[in-house]
Protein backbone atom coordinates (compact mmCIF):
# COMPACT_ATOMS: atom_id res chain seq x y z
CA UNK A 1 0.00 0.00 0.00
CA UNK A 2 2.13 2.67 -1.19
CA UNK A 3 1.94 6.40 -0.78
CA UNK A 4 -0.54 7.48 -4.06
CA UNK A 5 0.01 10.49 -5.86
CA UNK A 6 -2.83 9.89 -8.45
CA UNK A 7 -6.57 10.72 -6.29
CA UNK A 8 -9.14 7.81 -6.79
CA UNK A 9 -12.70 8.44 -5.59
CA UNK A 10 -13.82 5.78 -2.65
CA UNK A 11 -14.27 2.36 -3.78
CA UNK A 12 -16.82 0.72 -1.66
CA UNK A 13 -14.94 -2.30 -0.59
CA UNK A 14 -17.80 -4.83 -0.16
CA UNK A 15 -18.63 -4.67 -3.46
CA UNK A 16 -15.39 -4.52 -5.27
CA UNK A 17 -14.53 -7.54 -2.76
CA UNK A 18 -17.60 -9.67 -4.15
CA UNK A 19 -17.11 -9.12 -7.87
CA UNK A 20 -13.04 -9.38 -7.42
CA UNK A 21 -12.38 -5.70 -8.33
CA UNK A 22 -9.00 -3.63 -7.38
CA UNK A 23 -9.39 -2.65 -4.08
CA UNK A 24 -8.18 1.21 -5.14
CA UNK A 25 -9.85 1.70 -8.33
CA UNK A 26 -12.86 -0.59 -8.61
CA UNK A 27 -11.64 -1.63 -11.99
CA UNK A 28 -9.23 -3.99 -12.51
CA UNK A 29 -9.37 -7.30 -11.58
CA UNK A 30 -8.17 -9.23 -8.32
CA UNK A 31 -7.64 -12.60 -9.17
CA UNK A 32 -5.66 -14.33 -11.77
CA UNK A 33 -7.39 -17.71 -11.05
CA UNK A 34 -10.17 -19.14 -8.95
CA UNK A 35 -8.27 -17.76 -5.58
CA UNK A 36 -4.80 -16.53 -7.02
CA UNK A 37 -4.24 -12.95 -6.69
CA UNK A 38 -3.17 -11.23 -9.37
CA UNK A 39 0.97 -9.10 -8.86
CA UNK A 40 -0.99 -5.78 -9.68
CA UNK A 41 -3.58 -3.71 -11.14
CA UNK A 42 -4.19 -3.85 -14.69
CA UNK A 43 -5.89 -1.00 -14.47
CA UNK A 44 -4.40 1.45 -11.77
CA UNK A 45 -0.95 -0.39 -11.36
CA UNK A 46 -1.68 -0.91 -7.56
CA UNK A 47 0.96 -3.84 -6.10
CA UNK A 48 -1.58 -6.31 -4.36
CA UNK A 49 1.89 -7.47 -2.32
CA UNK A 50 -0.01 -6.58 0.96
CA UNK A 51 -2.78 -8.49 0.17
CA UNK A 52 -2.55 -11.67 2.59
CA UNK A 53 -6.43 -12.94 3.73
CA UNK A 54 -4.80 -16.03 5.13
CA UNK A 55 -6.88 -18.71 6.26
CA UNK A 56 -9.73 -15.91 7.46
CA UNK A 57 -11.80 -16.84 4.24
CA UNK A 58 -11.74 -20.77 4.66
CA UNK A 59 -12.70 -20.31 8.34
CA UNK A 60 -15.85 -17.90 8.05
CA UNK A 61 -17.19 -20.48 5.18
CA UNK A 62 -16.47 -23.48 7.19
CA UNK A 63 -18.40 -22.17 9.96
CA UNK A 64 -21.08 -20.80 7.96
CA UNK A 65 -21.37 -23.94 5.93
CA UNK A 66 -20.94 -26.32 8.71
CA UNK A 67 -23.48 -24.97 10.65
CA UNK A 68 -26.24 -25.03 7.69
CA UNK A 69 -25.58 -28.45 6.69
CA UNK A 70 -25.10 -29.76 10.22
CA UNK A 71 -28.39 -28.22 11.14
CA UNK A 72 -29.83 -28.94 7.69
CA UNK A 73 -29.22 -33.03 8.27
CA UNK A 74 -29.98 -33.43 12.36
CA UNK A 75 -33.24 -31.77 10.95
CA UNK A 76 -33.79 -34.03 7.92
CA UNK A 77 -33.00 -37.28 10.51
CA UNK A 78 -35.23 -36.11 13.19
CA UNK A 79 -38.16 -35.04 10.99
CA UNK A 80 -37.90 -38.03 8.10
CA UNK A 81 -35.17 -40.44 9.47
CA UNK A 82 -33.28 -41.03 5.92
CA UNK A 83 -31.03 -44.17 5.33
CA UNK A 84 -27.22 -43.14 5.66
CA UNK A 85 -27.08 -43.24 1.39
CA UNK A 86 -29.57 -40.60 1.33
CA UNK A 87 -27.70 -38.12 3.70
CA UNK A 88 -24.23 -39.09 1.65
CA UNK A 89 -26.26 -38.41 -1.53
CA UNK A 90 -27.57 -34.96 -0.34
CA UNK A 91 -25.50 -33.43 2.54
CA UNK A 92 -21.27 -33.84 0.87
CA UNK A 93 -22.44 -32.47 -2.18
CA UNK A 94 -23.56 -29.33 -0.66
CA UNK A 95 -20.88 -29.24 1.92
CA UNK A 96 -18.10 -28.59 -1.08
CA UNK A 97 -20.18 -26.91 -3.50
CA UNK A 98 -21.40 -24.66 -1.16
CA UNK A 99 -18.01 -24.22 0.27
CA UNK A 100 -15.85 -23.34 -2.95
CA UNK A 101 -18.64 -21.17 -4.25
CA UNK A 102 -18.73 -17.92 -1.33
CA UNK A 103 -14.67 -18.49 -0.85
CA UNK A 104 -13.72 -16.23 -3.59
CA UNK A 105 -16.19 -14.10 -2.73
CA UNK A 106 -14.98 -14.38 0.96
CA UNK A 107 -11.06 -13.86 0.10
CA UNK A 108 -11.83 -10.62 -1.98
CA UNK A 109 -13.80 -8.90 0.73
CA UNK A 110 -11.37 -10.08 3.05
CA UNK A 111 -8.18 -8.57 0.68
CA UNK A 112 -10.69 -5.05 -0.09
CA UNK A 113 -11.67 -4.69 3.77
CA UNK A 114 -7.22 -4.85 4.38
CA UNK A 115 -6.57 -2.46 1.84
CA UNK A 116 -9.71 0.38 3.38
CA UNK A 117 -8.55 -0.03 6.37
CA UNK A 118 -4.46 0.13 5.85
CA UNK A 119 -4.47 -3.62 7.83
CA UNK A 120 -0.95 -3.51 8.25
CA UNK A 121 1.71 -7.18 9.74
CA UNK A 122 1.76 -6.81 13.27
CA UNK A 123 5.11 -4.91 14.40
CA UNK A 124 6.36 -5.46 18.41
CA UNK A 125 7.70 -1.79 19.89
CA UNK A 126 10.63 -2.74 22.11
CA UNK A 127 10.33 0.72 24.18
CA UNK A 128 13.06 2.24 22.10
CA UNK A 129 13.12 5.79 23.53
Amino acid sequence: MSQDKAHYPPVEPIGAGLKGRCPRCGEGRLFSGYLNVNENCGNCGLGFDFADAGDGPAVFVILIVGFLVVGLALWAEVSFGPPLWLHFLLWIPLAVVGSLVPLRLFKGVLINLQYANKAREGRLDHGED
